[in-house]
């Protein structure tokens, strides 16, 4: 997966690149189930594991940091969790009826500005009001983020929460409408990026 991330515009001001790496970050999503049968389904996890992107981060003005993060929709897989029997279908599903990511292959979130507000020496909470990009719909999305720097290395911890609808996604169901999944998915990261030399 390559996006050409060395292409973004650096913001004015900015003072340290940092590059996201997949290896040693987390990126999952959790969906819900509902409906008449819900008790007898699972709430199904799916993870992300291909995505890169990078950070610009200004230490002296937190607002003129960006940040720009890049998913390969192909790469979502359903998670450990996941009974074996359901694997295959729930991720065929997942790809042709819902991401349908043959036709929208990346999922893109950038921001250009950042609120955030220092609570100890090298971390801050940032809140990102950025753009999210996916299933060929971008929408303004907020997301908070516990933010800490230690050397070369940038780790970012946080949660939000996305409407399927938002995204003109197609409702997911099973047994007859008898088990549905909600509306609301959560997008949970745990993700480390190492200074640019």
């Amino acid at each position: 997966m390559h996006y050409a991330i060395e292409s973004i515009p650096r913001p004015e001001g900015a003072t340290v690149r940092y590059l996201i790496e997949t290896k040693g970050s987390n990126f999952k999503v959790q969906a819900f189930a509902t409906g008449l049968l819900a008790s007898l389904a699972h709430d199904p996890t799916i993870v992300i594991p291909a995505f890169e992107g990078e950070v610009f981060l200004d230490p002296t003005a937190l607002e003129n940091s960006s940040v720009r993060v890049v998913v390969d929709a192909a790469s979502l897989t359903p998670g450990p969790s996941t009974p074996t029997k359901d694997r295959e279908e729930m991720n065929r599903r997942m790809h042709e009826e819902v991401l349908e990511s043959d036709s929208f292959s990346a999922i893109i979130f950038e921001c250009a500005r950042v609120s955030a507000s220092k609570i100890g020496e090298g971390q801050c909470w940032a809140a990102v009001n950025g753009q999210l990009a996916m299933h060929g719909v971008t929408r303004s999305q907020p997301v908070s983020a516990r933010i800490s720097v230690t050397g070369e290395t940038l780790r970012a911890v946080g949660e939000f929460s996305i409407r399927l609808s938002d995204y003109d996604f197609r409702p997911v169901s099973a047994i007859g409408g008898a088990v549905r999944l909600k509306d609301e998915i959560k997008l949970s990261f745990d993700i480390t990026a190492r200074k640019a030399v």
